[in-house]
């Protein structure tokens, strides 16, 4: 690892002086224990980052967050992109149960939030993703038992983890000039596309995954890929798959639907086949996601649910709308 030009990297893309410091002392941390393996830097194989990490498991959180923040500068320096999206598995959605843990004691109480979660533990950032579904299975199982399906949902549906909302303001803006859904999903659908290209030219990664030629045409060719197509008084929505190089590659229908997963809370029991042991009304946690973007650009609370997804048996995640009176 050239040190001295990687915190000269680190400080051109404003990155403090004793940050950059700690995410060195970090790697090298990692260095060491790759190199019990004959491994350096440039060449990590799949799979090391998290077992590095399930190690860290039994420090503070924080110190594993600068790991893996100190990885996520270490690759876009290198260019090694794959390193990113193991960093992707390992953090997509950590603190949602920390979140609904809160939750169920702001919209009921304490005590019945203990009990729900009773001798059960949060996994811990940093663990392999596929071990994450187990606890999901066992706290949706005693929610529902506890206050109900439709409670669990009203929980969920606000979405667990959140999302940014300053991209979704411009888009509200972008709403109001145009005035009509139709032409705005048809905008929002071209620049979505024009923002593939751009990965596929430059090689970098949609969120956790490359983009190729391929990946494009299957974009161009679905007509409810994000934003999504009106239909009547909804807005039918598919999230493109997690990674959908591996996706279009596979003829195992399983891992298709493992890899067109984007919760690592269930992803793993859709792998070993266990999907059907967790409520499919985790998914609408998921359905939150697309909630929290309609929310704004409608400037109200709107309904949206889960019509199909990974979990439920389908290859994609496939959610509806419901629009507005004033806007149909």
């Amino acid at each position: 690892m050239d040190q001295e030009a990687f915190e000269k990297y680190m400080l051109a893309n404003n990155i403090k002086q004793e940050q950059a410091s700690n995410f060195i002392a970090r790697l090298l941390e990692f260095l060491e224990f790759l190199k019990k393996d004959g491994i350096g830097m440039g060449s990590i194989p799949e799979g090391k980052i998290v077992q590095y990490t399930e190690i860290l498991t039994n420090k503070n959180e924080e110190t594993i967050l600068d790991f893996l923040r100190a990885i996520i500068n270490y690759a876009n320096f290198t260019k090694k992109y794959d390193y990113i999206i193991e960093v992707i598995d390992i953090v997509e959605g950590y603190n949602a149960m920390d979140n609904l843990y809160a939750r169920v004691a702001e919209h009921f109480d304490e005590e019945i939030r203990d009990e729900i979660f009773k001798d059960i533990t949060i996994p811990a950032l940093g663990i392999h993703p596929d071990k994450k579904p187990d606890f999901t299975k066992e706290i949706m199982k005693r929610m529902e038992e506890r206050i109900g399906e439709e409670k669990t949902i009203e929980l969920l549906s606000p979405c667990l983890h959140g999302r940014p909302v300053e991209p979704i303001k411009k888009d509200r803006e972008d709403f109001l000039k145009l005035k009509n859904i139709d032409k705005f999903l048809e905008l929002k659908k071209k620049e979505f596309i024009e923002r593939l290209q751009k990965h596929r030219d430059e090689g970098t990664l949609e969120y956790a995954q490359y983009v190729d030629d391929e990946v494009i045409e299957y974009v161009k060719n679905s007509r409810t890929i994000t934003p999504g197509i009106r239909e009547g008084d909804k807005i039918f929505v598919t999230k493109i798959p997690y990674q959908m190089q591996k996706f279009l590659n596979t003829e195992d229908e399983r891992m298709k639907r493992y890899f067109s997963c984007y919760c690592a809370w269930v992803r793993g029991a859709i792998k070993k086949g266990e999907e059907r042991d967790i409520s499919k009304n985790f998914c609408h946690c998921s359905a939150g996601f697309f909630k929290q973007y309609w929310d704004i650009i409608f400037d109200q609370s709107v309904k949206v649910e889960p019509i199909e997804t990974p979990l439920t048996g389908a290859l994609e995640c496939k959610f509806a709308v419901h629009i507005p009176q004033e806007y149909q």
